[in-house]
């Protein structure tokens, strides 16, 4: 059975390079209200490392852009945020979603392979 919800990105750019962006976090959330807390959680946590229009940017969305992007997110349309800081851009987009489950993994035989993983310790 599918299961709506909202596909959740955080991407970050370097705006003096010629990279494209790249992929900082993703997150899976089932509700509204649940996808726009882990951009409100994230930008709480980075705003006090924020230059200040940065994290000017960063509580205006939390004042009063929160509460239209909630509205859009009830409407089941795309959200972005992004704040500026420095020479990096960081942009979290919401969009809403369609879940599949996945096979259940309990019970179930894995693989021999599974067990030789060793994870490389780092020196």
């Amino acid at each position: 059975m599918l299961k709506r919800g909202f596909w959740c990105e955080c991407w970050t750019e370097d705006l003096a390079e010629q990279r494209p962006p790249a992929l900082l976090a993703s997150f899976d959330a089932y509700s509204a209200p649940q996808a726009d807390r882990w951009v409100s959680v994230a930008l709480r946590t980075i705003s006090p490392a924020l230059d200040s229009d940065a994290s000017d940017e960063a509580w205006e969305w939390l004042y009063d852009g929160r509460i239209e992007t909630r509205r859009a997110l009830l409407r089941t349309e795309p959200c972005t945020v992004s704040v500026t800081h420095a020479n990096t851009r960081i942009t979290w987009t919401i969009r809403p979603a369609l879940f599949l489950p996945l096979a259940h993994r309990q019970g179930a035989e894995l693989p021999a392979c599974a067990n030789e993983f060793k994870p490389r310790s780092t020196d």
